[in-house]
């Protein structure tokens, strides 16, 4: 690690970032509507093409905590860390399934989150809310962990201060990216992240293109790559006194690896933030368009998880291996190019936090605000609350960062991945069926996120910290694999179960305010108009 301050780096990192945010001031003006509401602050009033949409759910959904956390994986376990490129293979065919039926129907009644839609789909406040309450709290570590990013890539360049240094000195510029975030989101909203994603996933491709092409030859070659991280790999590690890791998984933890993918890979579209992304195309054929060609993100991850290997490689020693991808770039390459490198980890953590932020202040207002407290607010309060909201979320998140230890915010995202996997019953069950009783679906989604916890509860180790929370084992069962998915089971059996029950039992059921042909209208369909659900009505979107 060199010493003092990167001011090449360092230069071109602040140049990217004054770019970016004069962009996410005047995104303010890109194709603003003259009414205020939440269509236009938080969905960009829902008029994003294929392109502006693939940006947007690249930069939303490959955060600046992929970029680092992924080879970090590789860096710290081996092949283990690359489960996130098969879920990512998974996740587009899933979608392209329900994702278009959602915006569909969305569309067509004014639907803002998931929330809006699950109330609308069982007549259900208190299932509704669930999945709210369930969605801010999986999304908050989320954006913690991008300011995590941030703060990699500011220490790598020597910014801040030491360990010793006044703790307002060495998170002075970690605060000015949060302030600078907080200002432009609020004055934009969704726009903000959507134009400034473009230079987001353009750095993120040349970055990754130079990466695995020149670091390579001043390794050696992939051969002395893969040669030297196995040999690191043999090695005892001796917190554990089993192999540090392994090229390959080894077949006691296959079956944990592949419910781990699939396990992400069915609860990637169930957080907020996709689904604000999603909702704010302006077809479904924008959304089906998409899903045959955000693969090439998953591409594009491949080649990242490789750094893992090269950092190995290349002698990188950090005892926080979330340092050592950009400790990486800080070695190898030349100082200005390292800027380029770290100006595309931070400004990928300010596109995905600002999304993020939106979403959890959309379902505040729209799913708790609205249903529960003020039912006859109007389209400007409502805008309003969620812009002064996505202020506190982002608050919320940056005191999570600066007053605990980082492996816990990691060990809670991890957490949140087993929560917001519990909400895909009543949100994809709902796009196909309404068989499903509302009261069975909110004891499933309990039952899930009860045993998801608790079994997740002191799993984490600080050497598999990326890996927290992901298996357990039951005495007498075996290995289960990805707690996530077992919870998942739980509560699918649960909700089954106790609707042929309640069915039986004749207990009254919600009211359901959707048709049929509202799951496959397009806005170009005639006659498909933007309504509002009965809990809105009276108010203008």
């Amino acid at each position: 690690m060199k010493d003092g301050v990167n001011g090449v780096a360092l230069a071109v990192f602040i140049f990217f970032f004054l770019a970016v945010t004069a962009m996410g001031f005047l995104a303010a003006r890109w194709r603003k509507a003259e009414h205020d509401s939440l269509d236009e602050w938080g969905l960009g009033g829902r008029s994003f093409g294929t392109w502006v949409t693939w940006f947007l759910l690249g930069g939303d959904l490959y955060t600046a905590y992929t970029f680092v956390a992924v080879p970090a994986a590789i860096y710290a376990a081996g092949a283990a860390g690359f489960f996130a490129v098969p879920y990512t293979i998974l996740v587009y065919p899933l979608i392209f399934t329900f994702l278009p039926r959602l915006w569909s129907v969305s569309h067509k009644h004014g639907y803002v989150t998931t929330s809006d839609f699950v109330r609308g789909r069982f007549g259900s406040k208190g299932l509704s809310l669930a999945v709210a309450v369930t969605g801010i709290l999986a999304t908050m570590p989320y954006i913690a962990l991008q300011l995590v990013g941030i703060q990699a890539v500011l220490d790598v360049m020597g910014v801040g201060g030491g360990e010793n240094t006044n703790w307002f000195v060495k998170d002075l510029p970690l605060l000015i990216a949060f302030g600078v975030l907080a200002a432009y989101t609020y004055s934009s909203g969704l726009r903000a992240p959507a134009l400034i994603a473009f230079v987001k996933d353009t750095l993120i491709y040349i970055v990754i293109a130079v990466a695995i092409i020149y670091i390579p030859i001043k390794l050696g070659g992939f051969d002395d790559i893969f040669a030297k991280a196995g040999e690191a790999f043999s090695q005892t590690n001796p917190a554990t006194g089993k192999p540090r890791g392994a090229l390959a998984p080894a077949e006691p933890g296959q079956w944990t690896y592949a419910t781990l993918a699939l396990g992400s890979a069915l609860a990637l579209f169930m957080y907020p933030h996709s689904i604000t992304a999603t909702l704010s195309s302006r077809s479904r054929e924008v959304i089906r368009r998409n899903t045959t060609i955000l693969p090439l993100y998953s591409l594009m991850l491949g080649l990242l998880a490789l750094l893992g290997f090269m950092a190995i490689a290349a002698g990188v020693k950090v005892t926080n291996g979330q340092l050592a991808i950009p400790q990486l770039f800080e070695d190898m390459f030349p100082s200005w190019f390292a800027g380029v490198a770290f100006a595309a980890i931070g400004i990928g953590a300010l596109v995905p936090a600002a999304i993020m932020s939106i979403a959890a202040a959309n379902l505040f207002t729209r799913n708790i605000y609205k249903d529960f407290i003020k039912p006859d607010a109007t389209p400007a309060q409502e805008t309003k609350v969620s812009k002064l909201v996505s202020l506190l979320v982002k608050v919320g998140a940056l005191v999570f960062v600066l007053t605990m230890d980082k492996t816990v915010a990691i060990n809670f995202q991890l957490l949140g991945g087993i929560w917001i996997l519990q909400t895909f019953p009543s949100l994809v069950g709902g796009l196909f069926t309404r068989w499903f009783h509302r009261w069975a679906l909110l004891a499933g989604w309990a039952v899930g996120m009860v045993y998801g916890t608790f079994a997740a509860y002191g799993v984490a180790s600080p050497t598999q910290a990326h890996f927290g929370g992901s298996s357990k084992e039951i005495p007498g069962i075996g290995e289960i694999g990805y707690i996530g998915l077992t919870a998942f089971v739980l509560n699918v059996v649960v909700a089954v179960v106790l609707t042929f029950v309640l069915k039986a039992a004749k207990a009254p059921e919600g009211i359901d305010q959707t048709k049929p042909e509202d799951y496959t209208a397009d806005a170009g369909d005639p006659g498909v108009q933007v309504e509002l659900p009965a809990a809105t009505a009276g108010t203008s979107h």
